[in-house]
């Protein structure tokens, strides 16, 4: 994808928004992002809109790109609707990309928006458990209106399955919250930004030992989006370019395999780059857990290090790999359809160099892996998408 820009992106801030629309809750994201490029709406040729929940939580079951984008002018244009869990909206910047590059399209705009806040708790349950394969899964003792399969079923085993190999503490899983929860101090688009301490993360309710309420992620509503074009649309409009190098998305294998480690791959492999070249990363840290694995099978440290990185602070804001600077899904917020946008927005305004207080020195590559879902007991959907100011190696 060395031929496809990113000239324009925003988000709006996560959080709880029970008295909004998804077609305004969507606004500062869609609009955002077009003033981000320099654009208007008539410029776009072609959207992909990832949403997964509102079927259940506002009713409206499909054609969303086409409710929200109408509402902010745009009309005649091919719209497509994307879900794919939690990794939708990389799905949705996959196809954008793909779109592009084909020449289907030069500037296409893609967004993520979800609104996962109902008075009826029970709603918000039943729209995040079915992200997951129900259909032969062992529910004995869940209860779907009430309870996450992914906590009850999903990260049990994962969890579980790495301590019987590797060293774990609660404390380091804390750590990785607290981590992610200073760097979301910085960041004014964040859902939660009070500091926390180790400490008061290991107090806090135990969901799965040793997995406490303070190490996962919160339900939230937000929206992001994107501008993506050409090669020479980027150069004539936009001075800050960030180049799409790889957006790779795959599912789950039955074959045993890191579904991240696969799709990673395969992305270092399109974008000509290695593990030891990316500079700051966005990964999926539904769990603190999660994100210490995503450490070793993004090829950032060798199996069983993750702790160690996690005790050096090497993934922490002036470390050697900073991962999660916008706060990730713990403190940053996770809108589902929304989070992988999201990642990509704060990469670009990483590469950019506009990160404020936050910001990486001297980042020119960065990675995104966004999860999406569980399937065949692992993951459903895997993205991993790789950025860079300059559009080749």
């Amino acid at each position: 994808m060395k031929a496809v820009a990113i000239t324009g992106v925003a988000m709006s801030r996560f959080g709880k928004h029970l008295d909004e629309s998804l077609k305004e809750v969507a606004a500062p994201a869609i609009l955002g992002a077009l003033d981000d490029a320099g654009i208007e709406v008539e410029d776009v040729e072609m959207a992909f809109v990832a949403n997964a929940m509102s079927a259940i939580i506002t009713g409206q079951a499909s054609v969303v790109g086409q409710s929200v984008l109408r509402a902010h002018g745009f009309s005649g244009i091919p719209v497509f609707n994307v879900d794919n869990a939690c990794a939708g909206s990389s799905s949705a910047l996959a196809l954008a990309g793909q779109a592009v590059l084909s020449g289907a399209a030069r500037t296409v705009l893609v967004v993520g928006v979800e609104k996962l806040f109902h008075a009826d708790r029970e709603k918000t349950f039943r729209a995040l458990n079915g992200a997951a394969e129900l259909d032969g899964m062992d529910l004995t003792g869940v209860d779907l209106g009430r309870e996450s399969v992914f906590i009850k079923r999903a990260y049990p085993s994962r969890v579980s399955a790495y301590a019987e190999h590797y060293p774990l503490s609660g404390e380091t899983l804390a750590k990785i919250a607290v981590k992610n929860r200073e760097h979301a101090a910085l960041n004014p688009m964040a859902q939660y930004t009070k500091p926390m301490s180790v400490g008061e993360v290991l107090a806090s309710r135990v969901i799965v030992d040793p997995i406490t309420a303070l190490m996962c992620a919160p339900i939230g509503d937000g929206a992001a989006a994107a501008v993506v074009t050409t090669d020479d649309v980027a150069r004539a409009r936009n001075g800050r370019t960030v180049w799409l190098r790889a957006c790779e998305v795959g599912m789950a294998s039955r074959l045993g395999e890191s579904t991240i480690a696969r799709v990673a791959g395969q992305a270092y492999a399109r974008a000509g780059v290695t593990p030891a070249d990316i500079d700051v990363a966005e990964v999926h840290d539904s769990i603190a857990f999660n994100e210490l694995l995503a450490y070793e099978h993004l090829g950032f440290c060798d199996h069983g290090q993750g702790s160690r990185l996690v005790e050096e602070r090497a993934t922490a804001l002036g470390g050697t790999l900073p991962v999660n600077p916008s706060g990730g899904l713990e403190s940053r917020g996770h809108p589902i359809a929304a989070t992988g946008l999201a990642q990509v927005v704060e990469l670009v305004t990483q590469l950019r160099g506009e990160a404020g207080d936050r910001q990486v020195a001297d980042a020119s590559v960065a990675l995104a892996e966004n999860a999406g879902g569980y399937a065949a007991g692992d993951t459903a959907a895997l993205a991993v998408t790789i950025l860079s100011t300059k559009p080749g190696p």
